[in-house]
C-alpha cells in the first residue's frame, strides 16, 4: 500500500537491536525508511544504523535524536521501545530496583519524546509511538513497578498527544504475549511457552512483526487522525480465570 511507503522517512527505534525492537526496525527498513536504533549491542550488517546511548540519561537521549536528524537531515518517526524488567517481589525488591524499572520504562521514553518533539515542531511534524504492555492494564504480580510504569506510559502518551498537537501525533501500542528469541527462557521452557500461546484467543503469541505492523499503521497517513490512542496487540486478550 502506498500509504505504508516510508521512502524518504527517518525513523528512530530505541532498543532496536533485538526482540520486538529489532522487528520494528526491520519492518520500517523493509518499507523504505532510513532507521537509526540504539541498544546494548550493534545490529548485524545490512540492518539499521546504530547509535550507542542509554536513554535513561536525558543528555544521551537527546544526543540520539540529534544524531538521527544530523545524519539523515530530518526526523519523522520515533518508536519508544526500550524497556523491560526482571521479575521481583514488590515486598522485598529494593527502592533502587523499583526506581530503575520506572526510570527505564517511563522516564526514559519521556526524555526521548521531548527531544523528538523539539525537532518535529520545527519541521513538518511527526509521529511518536510508545510501546506499552498489557501489564499496565491488569494486575502485574511479580513485576508491579513495571506494570505501573507501563500504565503511566500509556497515560503519558495521551497527555503528550494533546500538548503537542497538531504537528506531532503520539500513540501507544499495548503489547500482549509476544514470542521472541528469548521467550522460552522467560516463560519457563518450550512446553510452558506453548501452553501460554494456546491461551491466546487467536491461537498464537504475537510476533515482533505483528507489533511492527501496528507501528507502521500508526506512523502512516492511514492514521493521520489518530492521536492519543492505544492500539492493543494481544490476540484477543487473556481468558478470565473463571473460564478455565
Amino acid at each position: 500500500m502506498s500509504a505504508l511507503d516510508y521512502n524518504g522517512q527517518v525513523v528512530v527505534v530505541t532498543g532496536g537491536t533485538r526482540g520486538i525492537g529489532a522487528g520494528i526496525a526491520a519492518a520500517f527498513l523493509a518499507a523504505g525508511a532510513q532507521v537509526l536504533v540504539c541498544g546494548r549491542s550493534e545490529p548485524g550488517d545490512g540492518q539499521a544504523e546504530f547509535f550507542r546511548a542509554d536513554v535513561r540519561d536525558p543528555e544521551q537521549a537527546s544526543a540520539l535524536i540529534r544524531a538521527a536528524a544530523a545524519r539523515f537531515g530530518r526526523l519523522d518517526v520515533v518508536v519508544n521501545n526500550a524497556g523491560g524488567a526482571p521479575p521481583a517481589p514488590a515486598a522485598t525488591a529494593s527502592p533502587r530496583f523499583h526506581a530503575k524499572v520506572i526510570e527505564l520504562n517511563l522516564i526514559a521514553p519521556l526524555h526521548v519524546a521531548q527531544a523528538a518533539n523539539a525537532i518535529m515542531q520545527e519541521g513538518t511534524g511527526g509521529s511518536i509511538i510508545m510501546i506499552s504492555s498489557v501489564s499496565g492494564t491488569r494486575p502485574s504480580p511479580g513485576t508491579a513497578a513495571y506494570g505501573a510504569a507501563k500504565a503511566g506510559l500509556t497515560h503519558l502518551a495521551v497527555s503528550l498527544a494533546m500538548e503537542w498537537a497538531p504537528k506531532v501525533r503520539v500513540n501507544t501500542v499495548v503489547v500482549g504475549l509476544v514470542g521472541t528469541e528469548n521467550s522460552a527462557g522467560h516463560y519457563g521452557g518450550e512446553e510452558a511457552m506453548a501452553a501460554a500461546a494456546a491461551s491466546v484467543p487467536l491461537g498464537r503469541m504475537a510476533t515482533p512483526l505483528d507489533v511492527a505492523n501496528a507501528c507502521l499503521y500508526l506512523a502512516s497517513p492511514l492514521a493521520e487522525q489518530v492521536s492519543g490512542a492505544a492500539l492493543v496487540v494481544h490476540g484477543g486478550g487473556e481468558r478470565p480465570a473463571f473460564l478455565v
